[in-house]
């Protein structure tokens, strides 16, 4: 079914006789383009650990998404459409147009969630085309230089840190309620649950840029762990047998309500039109169902709540890890019609479909791993019928061949190069059939293997922070972005906890100089002596929910730095905030690790690391 063409307007037929025009020189395109009157603004909803069936509209009879269902009845409706399975690879994808691998973003910690300084993001493409651009919520490629999305290509971002409330990087003791957040690199209280801000604070953004064209990006932490929200959304799921978690459910009722205003909103200044508006998810589920007995935690097969049929959940090679909702809206443009799209697609497809749709010119000459939607919107497979997708997560800091990968063909997955599954006779990938159709799993490991050998030379590319540069001098690292292959402590909980780790950061100096550089075991905003004890949170407000984490004193006798080479120990005074050292760096690519050794002889890395240029 096509789009119904009595809606196309002027402008929308100056596009798409635009986009036939592909493969003409630029000038030409440019030409065609400039003919179009007022371009399309685009909103990005990109929610977070909600799977496909945590939606009444895909089934869900005990959740309530009114708002979701009806914009998933005014849309074109992607149901075959995959992401990583866990958040930041899949970010990373969305923004670039590659596949995760490509950008450097193979994880949602040990460092390998920082996006490569090379990727050019749909930021930075739409700001180059005339559009202001934004970003309200959840980043997690990278809280540092060169990393952040002031730095790749946002104007105006309000974040919280980290991939969710509570990690490491995100401001201490925030719990979803009147939290501190960055907003243009600096810190600043909220008053409100914190999806409510992202919302009302894209709105208010919207209502300065209205007359203008405008790239949104509103990411929400919710429904990431953990699962805090006011009772109010959570009560009517409380008595359930059918609800694995109530918190999580209302949180996402939370979502739609937001959604509601939203729209209501673009509707009451008459922008909603002229709107390509997105919905969409990072990754499966994540609470939204419970396993069977004895069933893997994450590759299962599910007892209770709603997952569309599926098997496994968020982070999972399964389907249920990696299918995930998505919407699109723009009556301007005729799609705005309830048809489903049932073609394989994924998430590195978003932004050459925007480009598309928004008429965007290219100011490199970028290649991207994903296709443009467009043809398929209009009814043309040609370029999906055949293709292959590939999903992984590895939880570790370096991609192994097939570690928990799935391929996806048509309606065929390889799970790991063992696993063969027919999802037209078995949806939930229940047998494993690979010894039936041995010429079919060779075909695929032969095309996974020519993949592996043409992606695989980017892993040498590292990510590094940059210390020392004006754009962030001085410059917090954290212990979330260790590369180790023991990590632990990437919630402030660890921290709370002693957790005892390490592991060391890459880190390019941009200049020569003197360097200072602060090892901390807590972050600088508590003022807390680095043999002190985290005093306990109260209840949060609204809810049920009280604060009983315990904290742990860690007797810390000696600090230690290595750097270039260079190794410098200190004692260590218990009553202050953090050790000091002073250190001359050369210009150029090393790694920075430190120290902190305890009374019991254990060593640990220091949890926070402030490194200034003197």
């Amino acid at each position: 079914m096509k789009p119904n063409l009595k809606k196309i307007t002027f402008q929308t037929i100056f596009i798409c006789f635009a986009l036939l025009l592909v493969s003409c020189k630029s000038e030409v395109k440019k030409k065609e383009i400039s003919t179009v009157n007022e371009k399309p603004n685009v909103i990005l909803i990109m929610v977070d650990d909600v799977g496909y069936g945590d939606i009444a509209a895909h089934g869900n009879e005990w959740i309530k998404t009114p708002n979701i269902d009806k914009l998933y009845a005014e849309s074109i409706r992607l149901t075959d459409y995959h992401v990583s399975p866990t958040c930041a690879p899949t970010r990373a994808a969305i923004m670039t147009g590659h596949h995760n691998y490509r950008t450097g973003v193979f994880f949602t910690i040990k460092g390998r969630s920082l996006i490569l300084e090379k990727e050019k993001t749909m930021a930075e493409i739409f700001k180059a085309n005339g559009y202001n651009t934004a970003m309200f919520g959840k980043w997690h490629l990278g809280d540092n230089y060169p990393f952040r999305p002031q730095d790749k290509g946002f104007d105006d971002v309000l974040m919280h840190g980290g991939g969710g409330v509570g990690q490491t990087m995100d401001y201490w003791n925030n719990d979803y309620f009147d939290d501190t957040y960055v907003h243009n690199g600096k810190l600043k209280k909220y008053k409100g649950y914190s999806t409510d801000i992202w919302f009302k604070k894209a709105m208010q953004y919207i209502e300065k840029q209205k007359d203008k064209p405008f790239f949104c990006y509103l990411s929400t932490n919710a429904a990431h762990s953990p699962y805090w929200v006011d009772d109010k959304y959570s009560t009517p799921y409380k008595d359930n047998e059918n609800i694995p978690n109530a918190a999580f459910y209302g949180m996402i009722t939370n979502i739609d309500e937001n959604i509601g205003k939203l729209v209501e909103y673009l509707k009451s200044i008459d922008l909603m039109d002229n709107t390509i508006l997105i919905f969409t998810a990072d990754n499966g589920s994540a609470a939204g169902n419970k396993m069977g007995e004895g069933e893997d935690r994450l590759d299962g097969f599910i007892a209770k709540g709603n997952n569309a049929g599926m098997r496994g959940v968020k982070a999972s090679m399964y389907e249920g890890g990696h299918r995930v909702p998505f919407y699109i809206h723009w009556k301007n443009g005729g799609v705005n019609v309830g048809q489903d799209i049932n073609t394989l697609t994924a998430h590195y497809d978003i932004l050459p479909t925007l480009i598309d749709l928004c008429g965007l010119e290219l100011k490199e000459d970028l290649k991207f791993d994903g296709s443009s939607l467009v043809p398929l919107i209009q009814g043309d497979k040609t370029n999906f019928e055949d293709r292959i997708v590939y999903v992984n997560t590895q939880f570790s800091t370096d991609p192994v061949p097939w570690k928990r990968t799935a391929l996806m063909h048509q309606n065929w997955r390889l799970v790991e190069g063992t696993e063969l599954y027919n999802l037209d006779l078995d949806p939930e990938q229940r047998t494993n059939i690979a010894d039936q159709f041995p010429e079919k799993v060779e075909a695929y490991r032969a095309a996974y293997d020519k993949w592996w050998a043409e992606i695989s030379p980017t892993f040498e590319e590292k990510p590094y922070f940059i210390i020392g540069h004006q754009a962030e001098n001085p410059a917090t690292l954290f212990c979330h972005d260790w590369h180790s292959e023991t990590f632990t402590p990437w919630k402030q909980d660890h921290i709370r906890e002693g957790q005892i780790n390490n592991g060391f950061w890459r880190v390019k100096v941009a200049e020569t100089g003197m360097y200072n550089i602060k090892l901390r075991r807590w972050p600088e905003e508590t003022r807390l002596a680095l043999n002190a004890k985290a005093p306990l949170r109260s209840a949060l407000p609204g809810t049920s929910v009280t604060e009983s984490k315990k904290s742990k004193v860690l007797i810390i006798e000696k600090a230690k730095i290595n750097i270039q080479n260079k190794e410098i120990s200190k004692d260590v005074n218990p009553s202050d905030e953090f050790v000091e050292f002073e250190v001359e760096l050369e210009q150029g690519e090393t790694h920075l690790q430190t120290w902190f050794t305890l009374d019991s002889k254990e060593e640990l890395g220091a949890y926070y690391a402030t490194i200034q240029k003197l």
